[in-house]
């Protein structure tokens, strides 16, 4: 590069860009897309301050893998320069094939299709347009490289992106039950036998993470209102796609209307690059745009749904450990068809239920632990820490949300 590049985040502070490549790499309209998408979706909602975005979260996630690398070299572990920018470009873009509002779509303009395979169709695809230069950090983001420590940097359960996730989300929330000491445990990670370890003295850190990660998912990442407001979303786009493939017309985007209209397959991806570059076309500024023009639509459903989110009028949620029973969902059913007064064909768009999960700790996916003898295992039996016993434990709730009022005249 002809100068270094540094950017300033708010929660590390200056960052430098360590290549021309990696330059290249956040300068493409495909990086430079996620500027525009928000990480934690409609979380903004309950937390005024969760503004920030995709990228700010990419370039953290690359900081932290730079200083990560830098320690494990320091304490004997050999990584090559060429793989050191591998994994830095393999966690820079792990996030790439993340849609607008991210999780909340990937049930209803993409019909379930993972962010996860999507950020690989693209990484392949930048890789073709750089002439091969991401071979590496493919392989290494595919679990394909045989050193795999690195993988698990990228992807596990004590990676990199969730080290950056939470510190930021916190900073940004400011919810402080869910800090962690990121620092403290990247100076505790080694490499044993290729795979990726924490020094036993770092294992009260790792019980800190776990039991933060699982008290941020129940307090921001799966706060009932921000349940709420992503049925809303989701119904709200399932009616559109309904309208559109029934021949209604549209005032949105291109990109937007082409998703609305079609339903796609993963294979459709691979096939067809037209409909990837589609999908690196969208944000969440097409979604709102079609919100703000929506809210005066003809059909109802899509105007009070849209008004609602702009006035934040969300439904009303009812969150509970114990499943509903079949009568009571019933009855609650029935008592919000009569109170809105609407087609029976329509009540699933203004009344659903669901339940979401929480979990601190899959076995199924170690985090392991380097004893001072120099013998690694899990965390969950490494020491007498009986919370990570009970957070392995995958906890439900339940929910029915419904719509408080709604408009029926244009």
């Amino acid at each position: 590069m002809k100068s270094q590049k540094i950017l300033n985040d708010p929660v590390y502070g200056f960052i430098t860009i360590p290549s021309e490549l990696i330059f290249t790499i956040i300068d493409h309209p495909y990086f430079q897309r996620l500027r525009r998408i928000k990480q934690l979706g409609l979380t903004d909602f309950v937390y005024p301050g969760a503004l920030h975005t995709r990228f700010h979260h990419a370039i953290g996630a690359m900081h932290l893998m730079s200083i990560t690398l830098d320690n494990l070299r320091i304490k004997g572990t050999e990584i090559s320069d060429q793989e050191y920018e591998a994994a830095l470009i393999a966690i820079l873009l792990h996030d790439i094939g993340h849609g607008p509002f991210s999780h909340a779509l990937e049930y209803s303009l993409l019909k379930g299709i993972p962010h996860e395979a999507l950020s690989l169709l693209t990484i392949e695809l930048l890789n073709e347009q750089l002439g091969g230069q991401l071979d590496l950090a493919l392989r290494i983001f595919k679990n394909q490289y045989e050193r795999k420590f690195l993988n698990q940097l990228v992807s596990s359960q004590l990676d990199i992106d969730r080290l950056d996730y939470l510190q930021r989300d916190c900073f940004f929330t400011g919810v402080s039950e869910g800090t962690i000491g990121a620092d403290r445990i990247i100076k505790m990670m080694a490499v044993k036998d290729g795979q990726l370890v924490i020094e036993e003295k770092g294992i009260y850190s790792i019980e800190n993470f776990l039991s933060a990660r699982r008290l941020m998912y129940w307090q921001v990442y799966l706060h009932k209102t921000t349940v709420s407001a992503e049925k809303m979303l989701i119904n709200l786009i399932q009616r559109a796609k309904s309208l559109a493939q029934t021949g209604h017309k549209f005032t949105v985007t291109e990109e937007f209307e082409f998703f609305l209209k079609n339903d796609f397959e993963l294979e459709d991806f691979r096939k067809n690059q037209r409909i990837l570059e589609s999908f690196l076309s969208l944000d969440d500024f097409d979604i709102w745009g079609a919100i703000k023009l929506w809210k005066r639509h003809e059909d109802y459903v899509l105007r009070n749904i849209s008004q609602m989110f702009l006035t934040r009028n969300l439904f009303k949620i009812n969150l509970v450990n114990e499943a509903f029973s079949p009568a009571e969902l019933q009855e609650m059913k029935a008592k919000t068809l009569k109170k809105l007064q609407i087609p029976e064909a329509d009540i699933d768009y203004f009344f659903c239920t669901g339940k979401v999960s929480n979990y601190g700790y899959l076995a199924t996916d170690r985090i392991n632990i380097l004893t001072k003898k120099g013998k690694v295992m899990d965390v969950a039996t490494a020491a007498d820490l009986p919370n990570i016993k009970v957070m392995s434990k995958i906890v439900e709730k339940h929910y029915v949300c419904q719509a408080k009022n709604l408009i029926l005249t244009p």
